[in-house]
């Protein structure tokens, strides 16, 4: 996915400078400036780590004025963490990715009072504004957030990563006013849950369980066998994501060197 967001982003802007680099059986994927997919994943999961592929990519990345943000999953090269930490990359947080098969059918109904709808183009810059003002007020449950950026490049970001093709965008209603977003990607027989939010003032109503029950229905009517989704530990994400039969698939620590 990473990847294809960084193919997509490069054959529309020049300046971008986006860029996709093999590293020891993973990618670095080099998007745009402060995009959160530039990142380092999948690394060292069958292989050691290949220093001198990481030595470039850190001379690259510095040569943007980029950190270099590594997503290590627990299943990696026990090594890797040292081999990391001696370069000077620093924990900034952790990761859980959750599992959920959809072989079986859901059992559960979303709230009455909840509408969810397929964000449509001329919807957009609703479910847009939602998102950026759902980043920008984490819910203070454990969330682990990137440096902030100004809501103006926050915005431009987001807009970017999901002009991308294959992601599927969706607005929850009460009472007709659009109080929550999220996304979904469709992968073969794989739905990639994506990152989705809501304003303030409506949380604790069900507005996200609403949100994940929709794309679960979508996800098993378009024929998905595994949905996949990654949250912060201890978050109102985690808890709702578990609530609805998500299991742990493995954690990640983000290390960052700057």
């Amino acid at each position: 996915m990473c990847a294809e967001i960084a193919g997509f982003v490069g054959a529309r802007r020049d300046d971008a400078r986006s860029t996709v680099i093999p590293i020891s059986g993973g990618l670095a994927c080099y998007v745009s400036a402060a995009s959160p997919i530039n990142k380092v994943i999948g690394l060292a999961l069958d292989t050691a780590l290949d220093i001198d592929a990481l030595e470039q990519i850190e001379a690259e990345w510095q040569s943007r004025d980029e950190p270099v943000r590594i997503e290590l999953s627990v299943l990696a090269d026990p090594a890797v963490g040292g081999a990391l930490t001696d370069r000077r990359y620093r924990l900034h947080g952790f990761e859980h990715v959750f599992g959920l098969a959809l072989e079986k059918p859901g059992s559960e109904t979303s709230p009455a009072s909840i509408a969810v709808e397929l964000a449509e183009e001329d919807q957009h810059q609703a479910w847009l504004d939602i998102a950026v003002d759902a980043f920008t007020n984490l819910d203070g449950t454990g969330s682990v957030a990137d440096d902030a950026l100004p809501r103006e490049q926050l915005a431009a970001v987001l807009d970017e990563v999901m002009g991308a093709p294959g992601f599927i965008r969706y607005l929850a209603r009460i009472d007709g006013e659009a109080v929550g977003e999220a996304a979904m990607r469709i992968d073969g027989d794989l739905a990639q849950i994506a990152g989705a939010g809501t304003v303030p003032r409506a949380r604790g109503r069900g507005v996200q369980k609403a949100l994940v029950q929709r794309r679960l229905m979508d996800a098993r009517q378009a024929g998905c066998t595994l949905a996949v989704v990654t949250t912060a530990p201890g978050t109102r994400s985690q808890d709702n994501v578990m609530r609805r039969g998500f299991e742990l698939l493995y954690t990640r620590a983000i290390l960052v060197r700057r």
